[in-house]
């Protein structure tokens, strides 16, 4: 994983530091101070005033003296004990929430040792640490609350500030860019010719916000451009946790010996790859087509498909430590992205599509990575019915979202709760096709003779019962009656 600043960029960064009239509140100058408390509250004041300051980060550098900015070197040590036997690093991150990037570093500055931290501005809501939020006012660290309109101007600016628009890496210069962004990619996927020049390269990457003019030097990558275009996410350290995995597992549990992919490209520019590892890795069945025998897999490629591509692009990254998730089973496919829903799960096939992440949600459409907006759960629905398979289970609990997509099991095996779901399932995808629910659809819907509609009719008085649909008009007879979601 590559340092936040390289050693020349962290050069250049000290140089803009000391021209500054003043502290300022994302900067902090120091000599040889050491507090662990006080070093985690100036990285939660630092953080949030960065944010508020519309900086993507924040800097405390030992070894320059406060009032004259005067390089005079540092006996500072990171590699230090903070409290008992634990060291400063993890002793700070486990207070800080949410957690946010930091990393301290050393380098050689006109002769002395300098060290520098730095903090990633806050992103999403105020860093606290141990409980606590702080700011900068001037050059004194206060807490958080006791400014409310600086709280409210630092919410105000979470709002504006979408995770897209933050800043990957800073100060990257020219070769450096086309080292770490797969560019063809970007070009092959939207289906235009790369320019043969560097910089109409670059210009059509700011167009698209993948990319900023550095105020400096260089380029400054965005989250935008790194999530979908790295070519290693891991030389972003912002970045590194939300690389997707899959684990495949040789049963239907998860005490099953398994075996895990954990993928290192940015999204679009690995989803072919991504996609066709999952493909293969999932288990499939014989079948004769055509005379001929073959192998399918236990479920619809398509409906995969959208199920990985939802938990990419509508993750909360906001959620440190984790990232999109794909869990095979010989069984059923688990796709858990951090973040709960912004709508109600039970309205995902009918309700009017929203997204955390709009920009990237746009992009990965134009990729033709994803469906047009709105309509991917419709077609995981149809698929889902076409191919006789039980109802995706929808699991939101604390900060994530899970789906699974079952194998085909018979009717008869599916539990009362596994019925009554796929029931609940029908109705909303006729409801959005405009179309009725009714004892023949779900014939239909289960392969049901006609003969044996009773069987149906138990189904749906045990749907009713549940509350998942209710009788559309009471009014009509039994042979007419037909049925509707219960949000109808």
């Amino acid at each position: 994983m590559s340092a936040l600043f390289p050693p020349n960029q962290m050069t250049e960064i000290i140089d803009e530091l000391r021209s500054l009239p003043q502290e300022m509140g994302y900067v902090e100058f120091k000599e040889n101070f050491f507090d662990p408390e006080k070093i985690g509250e100036y990285i939660s004041a630092l953080a949030n005033s960065a944010a508020l300051m519309d900086k993507d980060h924040a800097f405390v550098v030992w070894g320059i003296r406060d009032n004259d900015h005067a390089v005079v070197g540092t006996k500072f040590t990171f590699h230090t004990k903070a409290k008992g036997n634990e060291d400063l690093v993890p002793w700070i991150t486990r207070q800080l929430l949410p957690q946010t990037h930091f990393e301290f570093s050393e380098l050689q500055y006109q002769g002395q040792r300098l060290v520098i931290l730095s903090i990633a501005a806050a992103a999403f809501q105020p860093i606290r640490f141990a409980g606590n939020a702080y700011i900068r006012i001037g050059s004194y660290t206060k807490l958080l609350i006791g400014y409310p309109d600086h709280e409210r101007r630092l919410w105000l600016a979470f709002d504006k500030k979408p995770f897209e628009a933050g800043i990957a890496l800073d100060r990257v210069e020219e070769a450096e860019f086309f080292r770490l962004i797969d560019v063809a990619a970007y070009f092959e996927l939207t289906d235009q010719v790369q320019p043969e020049s560097r910089l109409a390269t670059l210009e059509a990457f700011l167009n698209e916000k993948l990319v900023y003019r550095s105020p400096g030097k260089g380029w400054r990558i965005s989250n935008l451009g790194a999530i979908l275009l790295a070519k290693n996410l891991n030389d972003f350290p912002t970045l590194t946790r939300k690389v997707p995995r899959v684990i495949l597992y040789a049963g239907t549990n998860k005490s099953a010996p398994a075996r895990e992919q954990v993928g290192v490209h940015g999204y679009a520019a690995g989803f072919r790859g991504l996609l066709a590892y999952v493909r293969d890795a999932l288990p499939a069945r014989e079948e004769f087509i055509d005379g001929v025998r073959r192998l399918v897999p236990i479920l619809p490629e398509k409906a995969v498909r959208e199920l990985v591509a939802n938990a990419l692009i509508h993750q909360d990254f906001s959620i440190k430590g984790a990232g999109p998730l794909v869990e095979i089973f010989t069984d059923r496919i688990e796709v858990t992205n951090p973040g709960r829903p912004l709508m109600d799960p039970s309205r995902l096939i009918d309700a009017a599509p929203q997204s955390r992440n709009e920009s990237l949600a746009s992009l990965m459409r134009r990729m033709g990575i994803c469906e047009e907006r709105g309509s991917g759960w419709d077609q995981i629905a149809t698929l889902v019915e076409a191919s006789e398979l039980p109802a995706p289970l929808v699991e939101t609990e604390n900060d994530f979202m899970r789906v699974t997509l079952y194998a085909h099991r018979a009717l008869k095996d599916l539990s009362k709760e596994e019925r009554v779901r796929a029931i609940y399932f029908h109705a909303c995808l006729q409801h959005v096709q405009r179309q009725r629910t009714t004892n023949a659809s779900l014939r239909t819907r289960f392969r049901i003779a006609e003969k044996n509609k009773a069987i149906v009719s138990r189904l749906i008085k045990d749907a009713v019962d549940a509350g998942v649909i209710h009788v559309l008009d009471p009014t009509v007879g039994a042979r007419a009656m037909s049925y509707v979601p219960f949000w109808v």
